[in-house]
């Protein structure tokens, strides 16, 4: 059986980790990696390869730093001339981003059958690029694969057919176990950055909706000159890039920072007393390694986050935001077993080879 996984963002390298992981421990499979190339700096993908010991990309497109349209375009173009190449029996994608579509369109298109990992995550945000990706992907998917029974749920609702959905857990929650670990012995980022017995809050932000208006970022900015400790941030190259545009400056309170690789950022997920963010990724991150976490949205793909108390929405609200800071270095334990029980790469390896067997 040949599995052609499709990546090109951040989040994905880790996803596909461990799902990769997992079909090297069975005979029989024959793993194809590409990489669309959409995060394009090499902080951001390179250093990822190295870290979650997963081998260098088969094909490395090298499409990105353009418009939604432009990158999507493009990447269905040439995704389709490698699976014309390589006709794998399945294409295996993660997520929401302008890679995960292109890859269902291309293979779709060619009657290859389509996985979907993270299927049934919903913002209801329409305004969210990424809801249209995830939307448009579960609707012409074969196999979702659902990390919740609200995601469950969200599929019901839109009438895909229950024998299309598996429960698997979060793959996520899997690195997690895995990765965090290896985060503690291996990196020194605490260190480096003179945070060493000192609290801190960890800012990630990045999402359209935020960065592409100045409002919002520069209410973000507010809210973090006024923290009562740090604010460690890994600035993202657009982020960077709109606030030269806009002309704004970071307070003092603001320890920015370069993307790091996926250890050293665990490493700061693990030990922050607070995290703010507009990732879905690292609100989950949050939640595994018992750290409070104010999301910086109006709304949340993980919502049992917030139904049980890890999660706090904040939008880009100044006095909500600082109202947030209260809940630094608040306990999460005893909180419910959300995400499965680490083991969602097996699950989903065995349910793309029962499947393939029965077809």
């Amino acid at each position: 059986m040949k599995i052609m996984t499709i990546v090109g963002a951040r989040p994905q390298f880790v996803k596909a980790a461990v799902v990769s992981r997992e079909m090297n421990k069975r005979s029989g499979i024959h793993g194809v990696l590409l990489h669309t190339g959409q995060h394009y700096d090499a902080n951001m993908s390179d250093v990822f390869f190295d870290e979650l010991d997963i081998p260098r990309p088969d094909y490395h497109l090298g499409i990105g730093n353009g418009t939604h349209g432009q990158n999507t375009g493009r990447m269905i173009e040439a995704i389709e001339r490698v699976l014309f190449d390589e006709r794998p029996d399945w294409v295996l994608v993660y997520g929401d981003t302008d890679s995960t579509l292109a890859g269902v369109i291309a293979a779709v298109k060619l009657h290859i059958p389509v996985a979907h990992v993270e299927a049934g995550l919903r913002s209801f945000n329409r305004k969210m690029p990424e809801e249209y990706n995830r939307v448009l992907a579960d609707h012409a998917s074969t196999l979702l694969f659902a990390p919740t029974a609200v995601a469950e749920r969200n599929l019901a609702h839109e009438g895909i057919p229950a024998r299309m959905v598996q429960v698997v857990g979060d793959v996520m929650y899997d690195a997690s176990l895995y990765y965090g670990g290896k985060a503690e012995s291996q990196s020194d980022i605490l260190r480096r950055l003179a945070l060493v017995e000192q609290p801190y809050i960890l800012a990630t932000v990045h999402r359209q909706e935020n960065t592409d208006d100045k409002q919002h970022i520069e209410n973000i900015l507010e809210a973090f000159s006024h923290a009562p400790c740090p604010v460690v941030w890994p600035v993202h190259p657009r982020t960077h890039k709109q606030m030269r545009a806009f002309g704004l400056s970071l307070p003092e309170s603001v320890v920015a920072i370069d993307p790091l690789g996926y250890l050293d950022m665990v490493k700061l997920e693990k030990n922050a007393a607070l995290i703010a963010t507009d990732s879905g990724g690292v609100q989950k991150e949050a939640y595994f390694y018992g750290v409070p976490c104010i999301t910086l949205r109006g709304e949340t793909e993980w919502v049992e986050l917030v139904d049980v108390g890890a999660n706090r929405l904040v939008a880009t609200d100044v006095d909500a935001i600082i109202a947030g800071y209260a809940h630094i270095s608040t306990s999460l334990k005893n909180l419910p077993v959300l995400y499965g029980n680490g083991d969602a790469g097996c699950k989903i390896v065995d349910s793309l080879q029962d499947h393939l067997s029965h077809v």
